[in-house]
């Protein structure tokens, strides 16, 4: 069996996806890292990870090939992708956003479009909340900063972009996949990343329990999160979302001729 280089992200959505590298039987086949999304992108970009869970923006950008089988994604509400505004968006002419992940930023930019006919200005900005919207109309919180938000404590307007997404389209929203240059083995490495997920599946609660604390949320949530919001395992309904969203974000990306594999 190879051992390949793999950039994961360091939130906690992604955590059963690898929990077979991290304490399974694929552990020895992998030499993992973790980052923010918008770095495993740059890493495999650069060479020094063969294979990243790479945000499905960057994947377009930069050609990758998916790995079939799993990777990040929702079907209804997400929980961690949060967009707050303190006006009426159809007033909204600034977002403060967190630039860690491009694909929840393009979504923010089809949603605003899309639902309220507004694009309004994008300032990049650290994940604090208060900060943000002293910087600009709107604010875009992602990933674990996210969960750590209880929207119905603020005064401010929210939208869980993928409640958002799935009642523009009634598809489900990919958010990021496995993936990495052309030319790698991929039946090799979707044995490794499809057996990791499934090692981790079978442990959901184990992982809620471990990660919830160093999170800065309850076990409740942490598990709640793994177990409803977030859907690991891409088939064709995934697939079609992935590419309705590259569409509506003006992507023309040459990978997804490749994508087809996923059905298999």
């Amino acid at each position: 069996m190879f051992n390949f280089k793999l950039s994961a992200v360091g939130y906690l959505n992604p955590v059963p996806l690898v929990w077979g590298m991290l304490h399974g039987p694929q552990r020895s086949h992998v030499d993992l890292r973790f980052s923010v999304p918008s770095e495993c992108a740059q890493q495999v970009e650069e060479g020094e990870a063969e294979l990243g869970l790479v945000p499905v923006a960057e994947i377009a950008r930069q050609s990758l090939e998916i790995v079939p089988g799993v990777g990040i994604a929702c079907l209804g509400a997400v929980r961690s992708i949060l967009l707050f505004a303190k006006r009426p968006w159809q007033g909204v002419q600034s977002v403060a956003v967190d630039c860690c992940s491009r694909t929840s930023v393009q979504l923010a930019r089809v949603i605003l479009r899309e639902k309220f006919g507004v694009e309004p200005e994008l300032v990049p900005h650290p994940p604090i909340l208060e900060q943000m919207m002293k910087t600009a109309d709107a604010a875009l919180v992602i990933g674990d900063p996210a969960l750590r938000i209880d929207p119905l404590a603020l005064s401010y307007e929210c939208l869980d972009l993928g409640h958002e997404w799935f009642a523009l389209t009634g598809l489900p929203m990919v958010f990021a996949t496995w993936a990495g240059k052309p030319g790698l083995p991929l039946e090799a490495i979707s044995k490794i990343t499809v057996g990791s997920y499934h090692f981790g599946r079978e442990r959901l609660a184990e992982i809620a329990r471990l990660e919830h604390d160093k999170r800065g949320i309850t076990y409740e949530l942490a598990h709640r999160y793994l177990s409803h919001h977030i859907r690991y395992e891409l088939g064709p309904r995934e697939l079609l979302g992935l590419g309705t969203f590259l569409e509506l974000a003006d992507f023309r990306p040459a990978s997804l001729a490749a994508m087809s594999s996923c059905n298999d």
